[in-house]
């Protein structure tokens, strides 16, 4: 089997971009000999047609490159339709632009106390410093938890966080099992004494029943831990990505200062150049042909939604920033299909928030030494050392 790209060789935050450019004009069907061999597909419409393809290209055996899930199956991420939409269904009320709405002052006081300490200190780190923590702190209140949780999940998470993004097995599954407990000592707290469904995920979740019977409390605490990971992971990358561009862009900070209606586009745009995961991992259900190359069935296939989202085929001068995009209802950013992302909702809101208060705390930042990227499965900002010139 070729090798035609190595994910392990050491990298830059834009190294990665130049290789999937590379390999959607050379090799648009990739393989790997990396943890055991993968195959990835680079360019948009193959990626798309995937992602909306179930049926053949299933996430119930594998769901990311590397396989990182070290316990159970962790729904609806980790199941196929139908068994994975009764979590779905029980979840998706909790993200209504309404129910999300109410959030925006919880989060823009996160932001605005996570900022505080590196405006008087003249800098920081955007990932460590308030990328990292401020999501963590916003789905402790959607989540519903008390003081205890938030502390410990605040430590677990961000912890998690960056040994996942570093690669580092050993403290990945240590945290991740730590999760868990957490996940099952919310799930006991609510059996015991419930909130309404339409305002806490673990409650509705209890509260579903399939053909007369609850879902099982394995995977019930699954998707808590899933609900939790994705929740603390994808923003930090994000928002240190966005970091990186602005100040490399001090025309757009003052574009952007000057006006905030734009913001939302920007959002959006930012999203297609710096998706944060390099893409969700399917199996094939029989031998697949994509561009005369034919996959096996069975073997593990990135769906690279970094790569897909630069295709030159579908976005114009991809590798640039556009805040007026005619097409970008195109963007895979969050997923395509039956998994696509059902926080999108909160997702937007935590980047709007978190950027507008970036940009607010003063007239300018600038890179303050170079950034250091995630690896697979993520791409994006690992650390942003950022210096603040200037008064908010």
């Amino acid at each position: 089997m070729a090798h035609d790209f190595d994910p392990l060789q050491p990298e830059t935050f834009d190294s990665a971009h130049g290789d999937y450019q590379r390999l959607r004009a050379q090799c648009p069907v990739a393989h790997s000999d990396a943890w055991g061999g993968f195959w990835a597909l680079m360019k948009h419409d193959d990626v798309a047609r995937a992602a909306a393809d179930w049926q053949t290209f299933i996430t119930s055996q594998q769901n990311v490159v590397p396989k990182v899930a070290f316990t159970g199956r962790r729904p609806p991420l980790h199941l196929d339709p139908p068994e994975h939409t009764p979590y779905r269904r029980a979840l998706a009320p909790l993200f209504t632009e309404k129910r999300i709405a109410r959030l925006e002052p919880v989060v823009r006081g996160i932001c605005k106390a996570l900022l505080a300490p590196m405006v008087a200190r003249g800098g920081g780190d955007v990932c460590a410093d308030y990328g990292a923590p401020m999501p963590v702190s916003v789905f402790a209140h959607w989540m519903n938890l008390d003081e205890e949780a938030i502390v410990a999940l605040t430590d677990a998470g961000k912890r998690y966080n960056v040994a996942v993004q570093s690669a580092d097995m050993e403290t990945t599954k240590e945290t991740s099992l730590l999760l868990y407990d957490m996940a099952r000592a919310v799930v006991a707290q609510r059996r015991i004494a419930p909130l309404p469904v339409d305002e806490d995920a673990t409650s509705a979740l209890l509260a579903v029943r399939v053909d007369g019977e609850p879902l099982p409390e394995e995977m019930i605490v699954g998707t808590i831990r899933q609900v939790l990971v994705v929740g603390l992971i994808a923003p930090s990358v994000v928002i240190g990505s966005i970091a990186v561009h602005l100040a490399r862009h001090p025309d757009l900070q003052t574009q952007l200062r000057a006006q905030p209606e734009l913001m939302p586009a920007a959002i959006e745009e930012f999203l297609r150049l710096y998706a944060p995961y390099r893409g969700f991992a399917r199996t094939a259900t029989c031998p697949v042909t994509i561009r005369d190359r034919t996959i096996p069935q069975g073997e593990p296939i990135t769906l690279v939604y970094a790569s897909a989202n630069r295709d030159a085929d579908v976005f114009d001068d991809p590798d640039s920033f556009r805040i007026d995009r005619p097409n970008m209802k195109d963007s895979l950013a969050f997923g395509r299909g039956p998994h696509n992302c059902v926080g999108a909702g909160l997702a937007r809101l935590e980047l709007r928030i978190a950027i507008e208060e970036l940009l607010a705390a003063a007239t300018a930042f600038t890179l303050d030494g170079e950034p250091k990227p995630t690896r697979f499965p993520e791409i994006g900002a690992l650390s942003v050392p950022i210096h603040f010139t200037g008064d908010a």
